[in-house]
Formats: C-alpha cells, structure tokens, sequence
C-alpha cells in the first residue's frame, strides 16, 4: 500500500488507465492510508469512506475514462466550494455550511474524473500560517507531529506528502500553498491570478484579494503540478480576471532563454544557513542544465511587502468585520491573533486605500522592469523549516526573526501578482524539509513550473517516514 499511496499523481493514473490498478483499488489504498493516520494528523477533516467507494464504483463503471484525472484520489482545502462536503473554513461561524455548487477548479476536477476524498483543514479564516482552528483542531506535521504543517492550506499539504492524497488544492494569498509544501516537503503552485479560476473560494478573492489571492495545486513531484494546472487552467467566463489563455509546451531551449537571479534574502530577514545552501544546490542544478543563473534581487521586496501587509493584514480584518461582530467569543486563538496584529495598526482611511492601490499598480511596474534581464527568480520560500506549534520568534545569525517576517519571500509574489513554484530540495539539520521558491513575470506560469521541474529532478519528494511505515 505505501508503494501505491506514494507513488506520482501520473503513476497512480498510468496505473489505472493500464488496468494494473482499478479505481477501487486505488481508493481503498488512500481509504487505508487514512483510516491509519489522520487521527495523528488531523489534515483531512470532512472523509467518508463509502462516498469514496461509491465514487470509485461509479468510475470504474464508466464505458471510457473521464478525463486526464480519471480516478485520481484528491483532497479540497475547506476553503474551496465542494458540493456535498464541509467547508467551514475552519470557524464555528461556518459551522456544518456544505455548498451545493462545486467552485470553478472542483468542477474541473470532477469532469476529468478525479475521485475526491475530502476536504481538509485549514485555520479559522486563512489568516495563518499554522493550521489550527476551535472547530476541527490543530493540523500536525508529518515529518514531526510537535510542528506545523504550516498555513493555510496545512492540512492539505499534511494530507500530501503523508499518501492520504496524490494531490490536491490549497489557496494562497500570503504563501498559504508555499509555505505549507515547504514546511511538509511537496510542491505548490501559486499561480498568477485567474490562470486557474478562483470562483468558487470562501471567501471570495475580490478587491485587493483580486491580485494577492489565488487557488493553486498541491502535490509531490512538478510533474503531477504541471499536469493539474494543464486540466485546471483556462479562461473562466463568469470569472473577470481570468484570462483567455491556453496553457503552454515550453522546449528546454526556450526555457533556457529566461536568464535565472538568485537571491539567499532580502538583506533584512536573515535565513537559516541550510536555507541558504538549498538555494545554492538549486542554482547549481540549473547552472548544470545550461540556465544562466547570477545573483540578482530587485529593489522592491520591501515595498511589495509593505502593501502586502496593508491589503492582507489591514483589509482582511476590515473585509471579516462584519462577519465577527457581536461574535468574537466564538473565534479560535489563531484568529484572535490575527485580529491583534490588525488592530495594533491606525485605521486606514479611504486616502490610504487608494494611494495604496495607486501605488501598488506603479511598483509591480517597477519590479517587471527591474526583472527584465532576470526574468526568473530563485529564492528561499521562508527564513526556516516547520516551526513548532504556537512558536512565533526565531533567532538566526544573532538577530530576532518575528513571525510575519519569517514568511516574507512569498508575500512578494501576492502583491506582484506573479507565478511562484516551491518544491523540496534539502532538510535542516533536525530532518525537517526545505524548499526554494522559483518565480517568473506574471502569466509565465509555465515558465516557472518549467525551472522548477529541473531542480525537482534534482531533488524531489522524499516521504516522512513515520507516514511511510
């Protein structure tokens, strides 16, 4: 079974289209893979194994496959609308809430016949980077069950890279598919807005969420992200920033056209010396492959967080104000923590939102500028591995990390709206996974799956060996 539930996303679905494997066959791999360990770790929070039997029944049943998924075990963030299971978001504010309408990226799940095991935990509202919440609980690491899968997609990275799942969705707007594949040792996809249809998250992704927020794949290798975000991207419609555009076949040859600036921080928060040799071994792996590769940071890091936090941060609160009021007695700690950071800040006023915004759309012009012989950035994804529950200071090199900094190299890439993979390269010294962080120009998505399948090969997935026993 631990064979089966850890090989690739395409393996698993060669398996079946082979007739080696039946659908049944794979989903009670998964089933027993569960029943086993999520207790430990608490990722998948809405499972019910007959509903996965009879999805499986019914696809194997079928006269031919449904499509490029068919009979893929995959796991939804709770966050997702997935018609007929829970999706909370984490808050007893949304309390037993079970959609009736798939969101946009669901449904092309189902019409290219993934089978969907659940949908999994997430902290109270997203606004988190540990996954922990009154209503289901905390979320545990596989790789060390006294540390954070991170957030906010934690449980669905726990749920991945422990075989409860061959892949999945997560939503990021701060580093919420980024951190956690760090963190747990797989591969996300954040992607530029719109590529893949974000109708259909809870809460909606409008105002500044248009830009910093996103539904983006999960999974072990790039290969299995590629091959979602091909069945997931193309224009939504009834979606106003999504964009009339096909995914693309990106050669080695055009790849290489895209010259590669690395960068171990941003000179302000310092990072883990095994952090730094990760981003070493990746720039070396695509110096190998015959990318250029030289040291290059722009200018702007800074100033993209600093808006970052004033969309994320300021606005989140005020956009979730109107849900909590009277109700704050029913919030999780994590939430309440949230709420502190907010309001420990002066209120924007209508002024500070539209120079802002203003401001916003003049610095991301600056930094595709600056990127211009740099078209590809090679980055740490977060100062260090997987903390431990409720840590929230570190200290590297002498000097104190805080818990936001920590996170800062994904929060660039929200307020630059631009495509941004991690994937698993090294471990820290108490075997915990690090990855890096490989983005490209807004729309290149394909661009940046392209160099980070190189250092996926490489590298790649190793699965925790309390998961794999």
């Amino acid at each position: 079974m631990s064979d089966l539930v850890f090989a690739s996303a395409s393996r698993q679905l060669e398996l079946v289209r082979n007739r080696k494997v039946s659908v049944m066959e794979l989903a009670e791999a998964h089933i027993g893979q569960i029943e086993r360990l999520n207790p430990k770790f608490n990722a998948i929070v809405d499972f019910d194994p007959d509903r996965v039997r009879a999805q499986a029944r019914a696809l194997d049943a079928a006269p031919q496959p449904r499509g490029a998924l068919h009979g893929l075990p995959v796991t939804v963030k709770s966050s997702i609308a997935t018609a007929g299971y829970r999706c909370e978001i984490g808050s007893f504010l949304h309390q037993g809430e079970i959609p009736t309408r798939d969101a946009e990226v669901v449904a092309r799940f189902r019409a290219a016949g993934a089978l969907i095991l659940g949908t999994t935990n997430c902290p109270e509202l997203l606004m988190a980077y540990e996954t922990a919440n009154l209503l289901h609980g905390q979320t545990r690491n596989p790789w060390d069950l006294e540390r954070s899968p991170g957030g906010s997609s934690g449980g669905e990275s726990a749920a991945i890279a422990a075989g409860l799942s061959a892949a999945g969705l997560g939503s990021d707007s701060g580093g919420s598919v980024r951190v956690p594949a760090h963190f747990t040792g797989i591969c996300a996809l954040k992607p530029t807005p719109g590529r893949i249809p974000g109708r259909g998250h809870l809460p909606p992704c409008v105002g500044p969420f248009s830009i910093l927020g996103v539904i983006g794949p999960m999974a072990r290798s790039i290969g299995d992200l590629s091959l979602l975000f091909r069945v997931l991207s193309g224009q939504d419609r009834f979606d106003p920033v999504s964009p009339p555009l096909a995914s693309r076949e990106l050669s080695l040859d055009d790849l290489r056209k895209n010259a590669i600036g690395v960068f171990e921080d941003d000179g302000l928060a310092p990072v883990t010396r095994e952090t730094r040799a990760a981003v070493h071994s990746a720039a070396q792996a695509l110096r190998d492959a015959g990318f250029r590769v030289e040291p290059f940071r722009p200018s702007t890091l800074e100033q993209l967080r600093k808006l970052w936090w004033k969309f994320f941060v300021q606005c989140g609160a005020m956009f979730y104000a109107p849900l909590i009021a009277g109700k704050e007695d029913r919030l999780s700690p994590i939430f309440k923590e949230f709420l502190s950071i907010a309001r420990a800040l002066p209120a924007l006023t209508a002024a500070d939102l539209l120079n802002a915004w203003a401001e916003l759309d003049i610095l991301r012009g600056k930094t595709l500028e600056e990127m211009g012989d740099f078209p590809v950035l090679l980055c740490p994804v977060a100062s260090i591995p997987a903390f431990r529950h409720n840590e929230r200071t570190w200290v590297i090199d002498g000097k104190r990390v805080e818990y936001l900094d920590a996170v800062r190299p994904t929060q660039w890439f929200n307020a630059l709206a631009a495509p941004a993979v991690v994937v698993p390269v090294a471990c820290s010294p108490e075997g915990l996974p690090i990855g890096v962080q490989i983005a490209a120009r807004p729309f290149e998505d394909e661009v940046a799956l392209g160099a980070a399948a190189i250092v996926d090969a490489a590298f790649g997935f190793r699965p925790p060996p309390m998961a794999a026993r």
